[in-house]
């Protein structure tokens, strides 16, 4: 068949590679599994030989990180989807960078997603995907990806002022006056943005904490910000966002 997806994987537990690749060959049709790896170095001399178009990758390899294999091969026109054990700082490193990846153990409703969304990382956007990845996964977070419908917007979490739900599509409002469209929903930020200083006090609202500048007191009142631009704090969200005001302000 001409329209097959040559594949690699790449991962040092067995018993994963097994059962990823039975559920590739009894789902995908389309999914030619051209070779495996348990390390770098195998998984750096395969793709050079095989060519592959798509590399299912383990971030965590006897001998280095999956970084390693692409930054080592000399082949670099193939697609990356990553596994990783779960971890919901990893998965948020993930969602910074907009990188598809996997959690182990693998679904199918999510492996059936990663392969009909494979193409949409171009080649030679990778570069700014996995460092962006890298420094997240090692406690840098300090940038992320956001996919809009014309490309990519790289910015600093510390000029994200607020972000705002618009049907299935999420505005960024920065502090230098630009504003983006992500096509993600704003349920999917406020997952990303767990355990920093973000806030949701309403359905349509996720604020950055470090610019609030006031709180007006009401049933659920309001947020003047920096820009001063007036949010509203829904009644069910009040308690919770006066709590994590308190508690961000303390460390400030």
């Amino acid at each position: 068949m001409d329209d097959l997806i040559k594949t690699v994987l790449v991962d040092d537990d067995k018993s994963a590679i097994i059962t990823l690749q039975a559920m590739l060959a009894g789902n995908f049709p389309n999914i030619e599994i051209v070779g495996t790896a348990n390390n770098v170095s195998e998984a750096t001399f395969l793709i050079d030989a095989v060519k592959p178009e798509l590399v299912f990758l383990d971030i965590n390899l006897p001998d280095g990180e999956g970084f390693d294999v692409i930054e080592r091969v000399a082949y670099k026109d193939f697609r990356v989807i990553f596994v990783t054990a779960y971890d919901k700082y990893a998965v948020r490193a993930f969602e910074f960078s907009a990188l598809h990846y996997l959690v182990k153990p693998v679904s199918y409703e999510l492996l059936k997603t990663a392969v009909e969304r494979y193409k949409d990382v171009k080649v030679d956007e990778i570069d700014n995907r996995l460092r962006i990845l890298r420094d997240s996964l090692r406690s840098k977070n300090e940038k992320i990806i956001i996919p809009s419908t014309d490309g990519l917007n790289i910015v600093k979490l510390g000029d994200i002022i607020r972000l705002e739900a618009s049907d299935v599509y999420t505005l960024f409002y920065m502090t230098n006056g630009q504003r983006f469209v992500a096509s993600k929903p704003l349920n999917n930020y406020e997952k990303i943005l767990e355990d920093l200083p973000f806030s949701r006090v309403h359905s349509k609202h996720l604020i950055n904490l470090m610019y609030v500048k006031r709180y007006v007191k009401g049933k659920g009142g309001s947020i003047i910000l920096e820009d001063n631009t007036e949010v509203e704090v829904s009644v069910r969200k009040k308690a919770d966002f006066l709590e994590k005001l308190k508690n961000y302000a303390r460390f400030v």
